[in-house]
C-alpha cells in the first residue's frame, strides 16, 4: 500500500498571486507546440525542453534522446510526456539523480518541472518521501499528472518559471549536484594535501633571489668578421632570364 503525499500548508508565494508585471527581457517564453509550423520552431522546442529539464545551456550528443525527439516532432506524443520521458531517461539519472540527496531531488523537481521554488520544508519532506516510497519515476508521475502542472502548462507547453523578480532564472541557479557532491569532489581531487594547508605550503618555499653580476663592455672584444681573401668563381648574374634562358 503506497503511503499517501503528507499535507503541508503551501506558503504565500509570487507564483501563487496573479501578475500585474510590464512585459520585459525577464518576462519568460512559453514554448507551445501549436505555434511550431517549421521543423526548425519544433527544435526549438526541443532545446528549451533540455534546457528546462536538464538546467544545460549545451548538451552533449551522447545524452539526447533521439527516440523521444523523433516522436514529439511527429506529434507521436505530448509535450507533457515529452518531459516526463527526459526526466525518466538514463542521462538524468546520472547527471541529477545519482548525484543529489532527495531533499535536493524535490527542490530540483519543483523549480523545473512545476516551475516554482519550494513552498517550504514541510513540502520537502512530504515530496522527499514520496520519491523513498514510490522511487523516482512514481515521483515524476506525480509531480507531471497533477492538478498544479496541468493547468500551469497543459499537454503541449515546456515548463518554465513563472514568475521571477529579481536574481537569475532557476536554471542558472540549480546545478546538476549540490554543496556536499560538490565538496566531496573537491575533496577528492586534492588528495595529497588540504587546500586550506595552501598559505603554509607557499611560505615553505625557499625562494632564492637572483643576483646579477655587473659587466664592464670594455672588457669585451669584438672578434674580426672581416674577409681577407677575394670569392673565387664565376659571378652569376642576378637576373633570372640570364641564368635560365627562355626556349
Amino acid at each position: 500500500m503506497a503511503i499517501p503525499l503528507l499535507e503541508y500548508k503551501p506558503s504565500s508565494q509570487n507564483q501563487r498571486v496573479p501578475g500585474y508585471e510590464i512585459p520585459n527581457e525577464n518576462t519568460p517564453r512559453p514554448y507551445r507546440i501549436e505555434n511550431c509550423a517549421e521543423n526548425s520552431d519544433v527544435q526549438e522546442l526541443i532545446w528549451a525542453a533540455y534546457r528546462q529539464v536538464f538546467s544545460e545551456h549545451e548538451i552533449l550528443k551522447f545524452f539526447r534522446q533521439d527516440n523521444l525527439e523523433s516522436q514529439v516532432k511527429n506529434r507521436a506524443i505530448t509535450v507533457r510526456d515529452f518531459i516526463r520521458g527526459l526526466a525518466k531517461s538514463e542521462a538524468f539519472r546520472t547527471l541529477v539523480i545519482e548525484t543529489n540527496s532527495n531533499y535536493r531531488l524535490v527542490e530540483i523537481a519543483l523549480k523545473r518541472f512545476l516551475g516554482r521554488a519550494p513552498y517550504n520544508k514541510d513540502e520537502e519532506i512530504a515530496w522527499s518521501i514520496k520519491i523513498a516510497t514510490a522511487g523516482w519515476d512514481g515521483f515524476v508521475d506525480a509531480l507531471i499528472d497533477s492538478e498544479e502542472y496541468l493547468t500551469n502548462f497543459g499537454e503541449n507547453i515546456v515548463p518554465y518559471q513563472r514568475r521571477r523578480y529579481k536574481d537569475r532564472p532557476f536554471n542558472l541557479v540549480t546545478p546538476r549536484y549540490g554543496n556536499y557532491w560538490r565538496d566531496k569532489l573537491e575533496d577528492a581531487r586534492y588528495i595529497e594535501g588540504d587546500i586550506k594547508n595552501f598559505l603554509a605550503l607557499a611560505n615553505s618555499i625557499n625562494i632564492r633571489t637572483v643576483t646579477y653580476t655587473p659587466v664592464n663592455l670594455a672588457n669585451i672584444k669584438i672578434p674580426d668578421t672581416s674577409r681577407e681573401t677575394v670569392p673565387q668563381g664565376i659571378p652569376v648574374s642576378i637576373n633570372s632570364s640570364a641564368n635560365f634562358p627562355v626556349r
